[in-house]
C-alpha cells in the first residue's frame, strides 16, 4: 500500500511541475506505533482517510470557484481513489467489529488482508 501512496504523491508532484510550480514536500510526522488492538490500528487509519478526503474535496472546492478547471478535473481521479480508500478501510473494520477479537477470529481477518494484500488492496 505504501508503493501506492508513493505514485499517488509522483502524480500530483508532476501534475504540478506540468503547471510550473514548485512542488514542496515538507515534513511528516511519524504516526503511532504502539496500540491496543487490530482494530485500534484500521480506525486510525480510516480516520486518516476521511481527513485526506476532506482535504482533496477542499482543493477541488478551490479550484472549482476559482475556475481553475483544469485543476478539478486532475483532481477528480483523487476523489474517487479517496472513495476506494475509505470503503476499503472502513469493510475492514465492519469486519473486525462482526467477528471480534479472538485469536480464531483475528486469523480469518488476517488471511483476508493477505488476500486484500496480494491483490494490492491494501
Amino acid at each position: 500500500h505504501s508503493q501506492e501512496e508513493m505514485q499517488h504523491m509522483q502524480r500530483l508532484f508532476e501534475y504540478l511541475s506540468g503547471t510550473g510550480s514548485m512542488p514542496v514536500l515538507g515534513t511528516i510526522s511519524a504516526p503511532p506505533v504502539d496500540f491496543a488492538s487490530l482494530a485500534d490500528v484500521f480506525k486510525l487509519t480510516y480516520e486518516h482517510e476521511q481527513l485526506i478526503t476532506t482535504q482533496i474535496n477542499e482543493l477541488a472546492h478551490v479550484a472549482m470557484t476559482t475556475h481553475d478547471y483544469s485543476t478539478f478535473n486532475f483532481l477528480q481521479w483523487y476523489v474517487a481513489e479517496q472513495h476506494e480508500e475509505e470503503k476499503l478501510f472502513k469493510s475492514i473494520l465492519d469486519k473486525l467489529a462482526l467477528v471480534g477479537n479472538s485469536g480464531n477470529s483475528l486469523f480469518f481477518v488476517d488471511k483476508d488482508l493477505k488476500t486484500m494484500a496480494a491483490q494490492n488492496h491494501v
